[in-house]
């Protein structure tokens, strides 16, 4: 099985190519992402490129049925953006708010505040057997913030890079406990 490259792999910052034809290989690589993420703890997506693979998709585990299943958008965009970006805040185990903090496969114990559009409508393709299905779709909160994030990682943007944008927040996880982090720390890399 493939592995998820880790930062400062240089591969990280590579602008994945378009899908132009669905064939075996794509397939096949389709599986891989299937399989990596379905293997990972606590991936909720995974871009191709995360595991090598220089190809213009990736997999959002889709946790809306019952079965968890992964939702593959190869070529994707965003065609329309509803509010602003923004921190998003999330209900705290105390009933109050708290910073969603948005973490990445190739950013092992890393977290951060990203600001993202919480509603997206969303244009990309799904493999099918012989050919690309063209698919569009609103998608709200966490599966459009994971969208986001996982486009990103398409164009070579890594999340760390929209920390330090936005001046969002940044944490290690330390002994089981977050621990704020210089960004720049991570970056000089």
């Amino acid at each position: 099985m493939k592995k998820i490259l880790v930062y400062p792999n240089k591969v990280l910052r590579v602008r994945s190519k378009k899908v132009l034809v669905t064939d075996k290989n794509l397939l096949g690589d389709v599986q891989d992402v299937i399989e990596v993420l379905k293997g990972s703890e606590n991936g909720a997506g995974l871009s191709a490129i995360q595991i090598g693979i220089k190809k213009r998709f990736f997999g959002i585990k889709d946790m809306k049925k019952k079965r968890i299943k992964t939702k593959i958008f190869v070529n994707p965009e965003i065609v329309k953006t509803f509010g602003e970006k923004s921190f998003l805040e999330v209900e705290a185990i105390d009933g109050g708010k708290t910073d969603f903090l948005e973490g990445c496969l190739s950013f092992p114990n890393f977290f951060g505040t990203v600001k993202r559009w919480k509603k997206i409508k969303a244009r990309w393709f799904g493999p099918g057997e012989s050919k690309l299905k063209e698919r569009e779709g609103v998608l709200e909160g966490f599966e459009a913030i994971v969208f986001q994030h996982e486009l990103d990682h398409l164009d070579g943007i890594l999340f760390v890079d929209r920390v330090k944008r936005d001046g969002g927040k940044f944490y290690k996880v330390i002994a089981g406990k977050l621990v704020e982090w210089k960004i720049n720390e991570i970056l000089k890399n």
